[in-house]
């Protein structure tokens, strides 16, 4: 069972506002700090993830915090394939609810989205609009028999899942686990009758999800898994279908979402359903997802073209390509995380002002890496976050790891 004490708060609004301000009096002061040293609010242009520029400066650098793992955000094809869709359709958007009116390119999206991640495909402005829209419907018993259910937050369970609970409280008992504690949750499945448990796939500050033993629980006890995989979206699976697709079939008591912003390369939400009748269901009911605000034509045409590519030969040559990054990575600068096959790594320095301190003095030199500390990390382990992508060169990423071993104790 985990003892991880020091594992941080999550900050959810009104109802642990006193526990939030404490949080801001910590944490605001570094951040003040990571502004002092130009680190905070850049304003950029480029031509790639590896060539950004300073607007005011000219100065030049390589982006370590993008999650653009497959280079697609700057794909000639995802790029044309927005301004293609606006060509062809004339307009932004119909700015109309999707539940009455949809544009066909939306729903050939979805369409397609189905057949390529194998399951029902709702789509959403954003991931966080969707899990807003479904998670309350969840917990209050209607997406499933057995009545409103206890929703168990992981720990770590991003932001975006963790501030929907002072909404979910108002349907039935919210509860937060300690990280991957299997142990936790069963005892509570075995409390009572009917559970959800909400986190991520592949976490944003690095790991997973213990897969394994969820679908023990699911089966034993009818354990609903709530689970958004926006870090490996795109990066592993035939068709890119992401950590818990690729390693688990959906079924009608699991719902996975997801980004199309990060390894996918475009923009918008999309929740892959274990229950086809969920979408129309969804559609009506569960709030901004049915609002007038939806993916618009030039985000569309954009997946559609990624999409394209994750058709074809090119997205198992990207995964490659990422997954060799990775394993030099992990060769040549060790971390927790390292041979997970994931892309997110940490580098512990533990004081938040030498993290920072390192993060401006990495810039410095023509590489962001952006300065992680508490509440994003528990207090005494702040640290630079890397986000390896595929569309960086060895010789690049040689030479970061070469500076941030210069800069720090990582060996």
């Amino acid at each position: 069972m985990s003892t991880d004490v020091n594992a941080p708060p999550n900050f959810v609004g009104p109802r642990r506002y006193r526990n939030g301000e404490k949080m801001l009096r910590v944490s605001d002061p570094v951040w003040q700090a990571a502004a002092d040293n130009g680190l905070i609010g850049l304003r950029v242009a480029g031509t790639s993830n590896n060539r950004l520029v300073v607007s005011e400066t000219g100065h030049e650098f390589v982006s370590l915090c993008s999650s653009a793992y497959l280079g697609l955000n700057f794909h000639p094809k995802v790029v044309a394939g927005a301004v293609e869709s606006l060509r062809q359709t004339g307009t932004t958007g119909l700015m109309v609810s999707n539940t009455r009116i949809r544009h066909e390119v939306l729903g050939r999206l979805e369409d397609e989205l189905a057949e390529l991640f194998r399951a029902r495909v709702l789509t959403g402005v954003s991931c966080t609009a969707l899990t807003f829209g479904i998670l309350p419907l969840l917990a209050s018993g209607h997406l499933a028999p057995g009545g409103p259910r206890v929703m168990v937050f992981d720990r770590f369970a991003h932001l975006s899942m963790a501030y929907v609970k002072p909404i979910v409280a108002d349907e039935t008992t919210v509860l937060t686990s300690p990280h991957n504690d299997l142990d936790f949750l069963e005892d509570v499945c075995r409390k009572y009758p009917s559970v959800a448990y909400v986190a991520d796939g592949a976490y944003s500050m690095g790991g997973a999800a213990a897969l394994e033993g969820l679908r023990e629980l699911q089966d034993r006890y009818g354990l609903f898994l709530y689970l958004d995989d926006s870090h490996s979206l795109s990066i592993t699976g035939e068709h890119g279908e992401g950590f818990v697709r690729s390693r688990m079939d959906l079924n009608p008591l699991t719902i996975v979402v997801s980004t199309l912003h990060k390894g996918f390369g475009a923009n918008g939400g999309i929740a892959m359903l274990g229950r086809p009748e969920w979408f129309d269901f969804m559609q009506r009911h569960a709030g901004p997802v049915g609002w007038s605000q939806n993916m618009e034509v030039p985000d569309v045409g954009a997946a559609l073209a990624s999409a394209e590519i994750h058709r074809s030969p090119e997205l198992g040559e990207l995964q490659r390509r990422l997954q060799a990054n990775i394993d030099y990575f992990d060769r040549r600068l060790p971390t927790s995380f390292a041979g997970n096959g994931l892309p997110v790594r940490v580098i512990r320095i533990g004081d938040a002002d030498r993290a920072v301190a390192a993060s401006a003095e990495l810039f410095r030199r023509g590489f962001y890496s952006s300065a992680v500390f508490f509440p994003i990390v528990p207090h005494g382990e702040a640290g630079l976050r890397v986000m390896i992508r595929a569309d960086i060169g060895e010789e690049q990423l040689g030479r970061f790891i070469d500076n941030v071993k210069e800069l720090t104790d990582a060996d």
